[in-house]
């Protein structure tokens, strides 16, 4: 199996917390497609064949195009090379009525990330003659003032109408992000904020806590005095009424920061946690083929120039065994999955196995983690302290 992340790098304007790659401004975004076809075409090898399982649009904000435009990336992306002179036979253009329509391929997860206030009546008429069948809503907060204070574009009112529109429209598989420790929220708001992603009934959440990355307009503002910092107390009380309340309503904590009922975990997110390859298109996209990484430049016009002449976009690394062994055990921790002694065994060997062992028995005395048969797992106090439990069994040098 295998997945597929396209990166669509614009937004309207950038959110102050924000360090991914994304341009406030959309004058390229006409010649952008063009560019990420073509990176279709000249990457189709490199899965080796996987059967591709997950389909991801992020950003960036991918709801700024048509949902027909992004239909016509997906059957691009799923069809198999033709005998045109770029490499590829254009599927059939989808019609209202489903006449010649590609039809999305069984058990296929598609995900598109949405800005609350792009979800109108008229895009979601749009999205029934597409293939998406996951929706991430861009949340962050159900309070207006936070999202001034992360300068999002949309209101609370917004996103609880895109919910109901979703919904309307029989869309059950909904996901929103939620930001905790914002600079002057109060934990009553954020108690607030979670009662009413229960009460509109989304069967998954994102809840990551707000970092306040280096060169963005928030760490600015936190420097100069002009916001409040983030505060670890409050994002750590914050995070233990997360775990507490998302238990209390029947979602479970697959990963650290992701809560879903029961048959609703992102199959694409979760793949990634589970080193399932994948391949990256667009500017920054990262891919993954079980034994390399690559890396797109993360820049937009030097993508589109390189691209259009049909040259290499990316750097790439090979990965160390003991980088190989680093990634699991990060990753496995994070999640209910839990870290397993025997695949650490299998894949990297006995020695490594006790390395291991001799690492995680203090945290196992702390109370950080805890072992069933040969898996080892975060407790919800560990939780707290994943990173510095992963990088205490680290190989380093």
């Amino acid at each position: 199996m295998a997945g597929i992340y396209l990166h669509i790098p614009f937004c309207k304007s950038k959110c102050h917390y924000c360090n991914f790659f994304s341009l406030a401004s959309q004058k390229l975004k006409v010649p952008f497609l063009p560019a990420l076809e073509r990176e279709i075409d000249l990457t189709r090898e490199y899965l080796g064949g996987e059967t591709v399982q997950t389909i991801y649009f992020g950003g960036g904000t991918p709801s700024l195009y048509s949902p027909m435009a992004l239909q016509g990336l997906m059957e691009r992306v799923t069809s198999p090379p033709g005998p045109s002179p770029g490499g590829y036979t254009s599927p059939p253009d989808p019609s209202p009525a489903g006449e010649g329509r590609i039809v999305r391929p069984a058990d296929m997860e598609i995900t598109i990330e949405l800005n609350p206030e792009d979800v109108t009546e008229e895009y979601v008429a749009g999205l029934r003659k597409t293939w998406f069948n996951r929706f991430s809503l861009g949340v962050q907060s159900f309070d207006d003032g936070d999202l001034r204070t992360l300068n999002r574009a949309h209101s609370a009112a917004q996103s609880m109408r895109a919910v109901t529109l979703l919904k309307e429209a029989g869309y059950g598989n909904i996901s929103i992000d939620l930001i905790y420790g914002i600079p002057g929220s109060e934990s009553s708001g954020w108690e607030k904020n979670l009662e009413i992603a229960f009460s509109l009934g989304v069967p998954h959440i994102s809840a990551y806590a707000l970092t306040v990355e280096a060169r963005t307009p928030l760490a600015w503002m936190i420097e100069r005095k002009k916001s409040a910092p983030v505060s670890d107390e409050l994002q750590e009380k914050q995070f233990r009424t997360l775990v507490e309340r998302t238990k209390a309503n029947g979602y479970l904590q697959y990963e650290i920061s992701n809560f879903c009922k029961p048959g609703h975990h992102a199959i694409h997110n979760t793949n990634y946690w589970n080193g399932v390859p994948y391949l990256g298109l667009g500017p920054s996209a990262h891919s993954y083929d079980g034994r390399s990484r690559r890396w797109n430049i993360s820049s937009l016009s030097g993508y589109i120039t390189a691209i259009s002449k049909g040259e290499p976009v990316f750097e790439s690394e090979q990965l160390t065994p003991d980088q190989r062994y680093n990634e699991y055990v990060m990753t496995s921790l994070r999640t209910m999955w839990g870290c397993n002694g025997k695949k650490i065994i299998f894949d990297f060997g006995i020695t490594i196995y006790d390395l291991f062992k001799k690492g995680i028995m203090p945290m196992i005395g702390q109370g950080w983690v805890t072992k069933k048969e040969e898996v080892y797992y975060l407790t919800d106090e560990g939780k707290l302290f994943a990173d510095r439990v992963a990088s205490a069994l680290f190989i380093t040098g």
